[in-house]
């Protein structure tokens, strides 16, 4: 955007200042987008030096999504809030079904903040944008007081276009599919946990925060009959399951022997009086599809970093009965609800 967002290159000689306030639409503000934004986030779309951007349809249907990322503390094992903002979007949309395109990014910063921190958060996600291989085309910065905001909060929306043939819809699940988890469950909620100084417990864990697109574009290219793609972020693997089950009305069970959840998971979730089942993910995704599949969308998964450890987590059973189960290790059933509340605060 043309005053606040990114775009009107002047110099910038104080590279050790701090945010301050009431600077927007002033030399400050065109500070911060000439030499943090403009240069990380240059493309020929934000090239256009305009209050917004305006780009080719694709052919297809579009599908666009939006996402506001609070994370506390905003640097954590693995990531931060920038490449957490670039990864959560694209994973919304490549959940869709959709191959993202672009992407706009808002930024909220609190007076103070060290300018250091902005470049290290933006440079990230210019690395996860390029990872993702989607453009950052638009933006916007506003700078509020000290105690107005947390730091840095990071809002970012994103386009994308899902292929002819595709349709991923809870309605489709049926009797018979297949729960695949694409790896660990609960390393990012734990991760920003054990990062919160005042929980005093330490993890060798790292948050999976990481787009999915590629494995799930792969994954779509070579197997339609796809029926569902979500990623479980707040309300955990339980949460997003029981969503499934209600829309589809069905009754899913998990088998808990073939969970994946690491050993530093369990620990911490049992020092702190957690289920798993209910922390949050980031690079995380659920695939359910017909069991006739299953093993070459295993195969796919496999082939990608993202997906090395995917496994079948559970089976859909019957229509009528929209219900979580989970037959536990010593071969009984016990009901995995949705939490009435957030288990976690500020994770994402």
């Amino acid at each position: 955007m043309k005053n606040e967002g990114f775009s009107c290159p002047i110099p910038f000689n104080d590279s050790d200042c701090v945010l301050m306030a009431h600077g927007g639409g002033g030399r400050m503000t065109h500070q911060l987008i000439s030499n943090i934004f403009y240069p990380a986030f240059r493309n020929p779309l934000l090239e256009q030096d305009h209050d917004g951007c305006v780009f080719p349809v694709r052919e297809g249907r579009m599908a666009c999504s939006t996402d506001s990322f609070v994370v506390d503390p905003i640097f954590f094992p693995g990531g931060d809030i920038g490449d957490l903002a670039v990864n959560g979007t694209v994973n919304d949309l490549a959940c869709c079904g959709a191959r993202p395109l672009y992407l706009t990014a808002g930024f909220i910063l609190e007076e103070g903040l060290p300018l250091a921190d902005l470049q290290r958060i933006v440079q990230s996600m210019r690395r996860a944008a390029d990872k993702a291989g989607i453009q950052i085309v638009a933006g916007d910065t506003k700078v509020v007081e000290r105690g107005k905001c947390d730091k840095l909060f990071i809002n970012t929306s994103g386009i994308g276009v899902v292929p002819e043939g595709i349709r991923i819809a809870s309605d489709r699940v049926q009797p018979g599919d297949v729960v695949i988890c694409s790896g660990a469950i609960g390393a990012h909620g734990i991760t920003i946990l054990s990062a919160r100084e005042s929980l005093g417990f330490e993890t060798n864990l790292k948050s999976d925060t990481v787009s999915l697109n590629n494995m799930l574009s792969q994954l779509l290219k070579i197997i339609e009959e796809v029926h569902v793609l979500r990623d479980p972020t707040r309300g955990g693997v339980s949460g997003t399951l029981n969503e499934i089950a209600k829309t589809a009305n069905v009754e899913i069970i998990l088998d808990e022997a073939a969970l994946p959840i690491p050993d530093a998971v369990k620990g911490a979730s049992e020092m702190l009086g957690l289920d798993p089942l209910y922390v949050a993910n980031e690079g995380l995704v659920l695939v359910i599809l017909p069991e006739a599949r299953a093993q070459e969308a295993l195969a796919i998964m496999n082939s990608f970093p993202e997906g090395k450890d995917a496994t079948i987590i559970g089976r859909v059973t019957v229509k009528g009965n929209a219900i979580v189960k989970m037959q536990t290790l010593y071969g009984n059933y016990r009901i995995v609800d949705m939490l009435s509340g957030e288990q976690l605060p500020r994770i994402c």
